[in-house]
This record gives C-alpha cells, sequence and structure tokens, in this order.
C-alpha cells in the first residue's frame, strides 16, 4: 500500500507495509494506547514503517500533537502481539493501535506533554465514535499484555481522558491500612479477586492462589487504575477501585 486516505481528520499519513486483514470482526471494538518506550519520535516512526520490525499500529502521536497515521482503520495493525482481553486472544484484529512518543520506563518516565494529550485526547474521541467503542475497551497495552508489557505507564493521565469522555475511570480508593493479598496467599478471598479482575477482562485463571500471573495482572491493574502505587499487592486500595469499576459497568449496574 503505497499511501491512503487518513481515518482521522488532521493526521499526516506515512504508510507502513506491516498490516493485514482483519479476522472475524467486522470493525474494532477496543481501542489500545502504548507508548514508544524509544528515545526518539523519529526513530519509532522509523521502526513501524519497516518491514523488517514487523510491528506497526494504527497512528503515532507525537510530542507536540502532531499525529501520523500508518495503518488505515480498516486494515489489522501489528501492535498488540500475544495479548487477552475477554477471553479473546487475537487483540490485533479488534483493535485500533495508537503509539504515544515517549521514552517510557527506560527513559526514566517523562511526562506527556499538554499538546500530546490533547492531541491524543481529540483522536480517541473520534476513534470511539466512528466505531462505537465502549469507554471500558479503551485500554492500555499492559491490560491486555500484563508483565510482558508496561506501557503506556503509571504516568499517563486516564484521569484527565475520562474527564474528556474517553475510558472508563473511577476515583481509586484511598491507599491505607486493611488486608491485603500478596504472592504466595491462597484461598476463597484470592479466588474472589481473581474473578472480579478476569469479569472486567483482564487474561486469569481463576485458582485461588495468589501466583506470579496474579501479581502481574493486579500491578497492570494498578497502573492503570490505581498509579499511586504499582506494587502487585491487593490492598484494600485496589480491591476497591475494582469493585467500584465493575459496580459502575452498565452490564453490573
Amino acid at each position: 500500500m503505497s499511501s491512503f486516505t487518513g481515518d482521522f481528520k488532521r493526521a499526516e499519513v506515512c504508510p507502513s507495509p506491516n498490516h493485514g486483514e482483519r479476522v472475524g470482526v467486522d470493525r474494532p471494538d477496543i481501542l489500545l494506547l502504548h507508548y514508544t518506550g524509544m528515545p526518539s519520535v523519529e526513530g519509532a516512526q522509523a521502526w513501524l514503517c519497516t518491514p523488517e520490525s514487523q510491528v506497526s499500529s494504527h497512528y503515532l502521536v507525537h510530542e507536540d500533537g502532531r499525529v501520523v497515521q500508518m495503518v488505515p482503520e480498516e486494515r489489522r495493525a501489528w501492535h498488540a502481539g500475544k495479548s487477552i482481553w475477554g477471553g479473546e486472544t487475537d487483540i490485533n484484529s479488534r483493535s485500533i493501535g495508537i503509539e504515544i512518543a515517549n521514552a517510557g520506563h527506560p527513559g526514566g518516565l517523562p511526562d506527556f506533554p499538554e499538546k500530546q494529550i490533547e492531541s491524543v485526547i481529540e483522536l480517541c474521541l473520534e476513534c470511539v465514535k466512528r466505531h462505537g467503542i465502549a469507554a471500558e475497551r479503551v485500554l492500555a497495552h499492559s491490560d491486555v499484555a500484563p508483565i510482558r508489557k508496561v506501557d503506556p505507564g503509571e504516568n499517563f493521565p486516564w484521569d484527565r481522558l475520562h474527564r474528556a469522555g474517553v475510558g472508563h475511570w473511577v476515583e481509586p480508593g484511598p491507599i491505607g491500612g486493611g488486608r491485603f493479598f500478596q504472592r504466595g496467599d491462597q484461598g476463597q478471598p484470592v479466588e474472589a479477586l481473581q474473578s472480579m479482575l478476569s469479569l472486567y477482562g483482564y487474561g486469569l485463571e481463576i485458582t485461588g492462589e495468589f501466583c506470579a500471573q496474579t501479581e502481574g495482572v493486579v500491578a497492570a491493574f494498578q497502573r492503570h487504575f490505581r498509579q499511586a502505587k504499582v506494587d502487585g499487592v491487593a490492598d484494600s486500595s485496589t480491591i476497591e477501585t475494582l469493585h467500584r469499576l465493575l459496580t459502575s459497568l452498565p452490564r453490573f449496574g
């Protein structure tokens, strides 16, 4: 594909060869946000458009707010990798991928500039409206690939996006004392925690054992919804936040 007409009204088009047909879906129903995790946006854009990389995304948002589209929304970009959400494993077929230029954890988690976040919000609003994507399906890469991925990171302003009409969010429960669960714990309360995380969409086997995978999923949840403390320990703040998120969903309300 040498060129195409962009879906986003002010996107610059820089075609990537890395894409294919969506499989088993009529339209995307997940919006998946990433950070590039590279020192320069130029290097990230080149990588996403290089056949040898075997990776791509639909969009890249520069620090100055410029938006580049590399794959048409109708096509399947290669950004999610091995991932799962709500029992579905081909997240690439179900999603639109947005890469946000940011050095991420390797670069010390720099802040996201104001102009960049404004563009991310504008782009997300268009995408969710165009495809009817539910708020709770605006997700982090770390949500669908816990442990393996940590982007866009605990500094990403999910609360700001929610106030603008993008994504699902509740005010996190206050961090304090109370009972908590961590690696090695077992029993019905751990099973209940795993069940709640699975109900929300996280890929997690319900075993009643607080294993490494459970710890990783809890950390991913915290990275998105309880960002003040990301440690993989299911404290009362984490559990309260998860419960409030679930009960605010239309299917459980």
